[in-house]
């Protein structure tokens, strides 16, 4: 059994389609939606419509949540004027159905796996979509985030950062993000700068033996800037400009 493990959308339907361009050439039994999905890109509504299309559980994440409430869960994250235009231009593009699907995703996934184990899926933690997982946090948080979910395997988002970390005889890890990619270690100063590529991941359940893969599809930004700047998202320009320093 092979496991696509897929987070972190955010509403970038160009990098979701070279996710599933790169399933078609090396296709998997299911896949599974860490959340994340439509809120901050240029293409909130089509992202859904391709999410529902698959017809895959889907988790929830902050992002979903704060694009259909408005209200902040987490005390670490202040909401800028411009995050606060581009929910609203979002909300303008989905409709109610849209947004109903939306708020079905689901706190945690839990699927089957061969050889009696099972795969726990969630965005930050399986308690919180807002908690945070990065190889440095303390062995001490770690363990009290995910401890008590073993001997589950256990797969979160959120972070947008490609990860493995064993915990007892099992092991947690973070596909990626689809739309969102980026070196979160880039200098203060400099301005972020994206990734011209999808992350996700595959587990493979063959009997008592378990196979992790991490994918990166690279793409050209050219398209995906052309994309951004002319969808009318609010700082599409800003946005686009994420990218152009890669494109170069």
């Amino acid at each position: 059994m092979r496991i696509a493990v897929f987070s972190d959308i955010h509403g970038n339907c160009f990098a979701l389609d070279q996710v599933l361009a790169d399933l078609q050439r090396h296709p998997v039994d299911q896949l599974v939606c860490l959340g994340d999905a439509v809120q901050g890109g240029a293409r909130p509504a089509e992202t859904v419509a391709r999410l529902r299309e698959l017809g895959c559980p889907i988790v929830m994440g902050n992002a979903d949540a704060w694009l259909l409430t408005g209200e902040v869960t987490s005390d670490n994250e202040a909401i800028s004027e411009e995050q606060e235009a581009v929910r609203q231009w979002s909300l303008a593009r989905l409709s109610s159905d849209d947004r109903a699907f939306i708020a079905s995703f689901q706190p945690t996934v839990e699927l089957p796996l061969e050889g009696g184990r099972r795969l726990l899926c969630f965005h930050g933690s399986p308690t919180s979509f807002d908690d945070l997982i990065f190889p440095e946090t303390p062995e001490d948080e770690f363990v009290r985030l995910l401890g008590p979910f073993a001997p589950a395997i256990l797969t979160g988002g959120h972070t947008h950062l490609q990860q493995v970390r064993r915990l007892g005889e099992t092991f947690f890890f973070n596909p990626g993000s689809v739309g969102v990619a980026y070196d979160r270690n880039q200098p203060d100063d400099a301005g972020r700068r994206l990734d011209p590529w999808a992350e996700y991941g595959v587990l493979s359940s063959e009997g008592d033996r378990l196979a992790l893969e991490f994918r990166r599809v690279p793409y050209d930004a050219g398209p995906l800037m052309a994309i951004i700047q002319a969808s009318g998202r609010p700082y599409a320009e800003a946005m686009a400009a994420e990218y152009s320093a890669r494109a170069e």
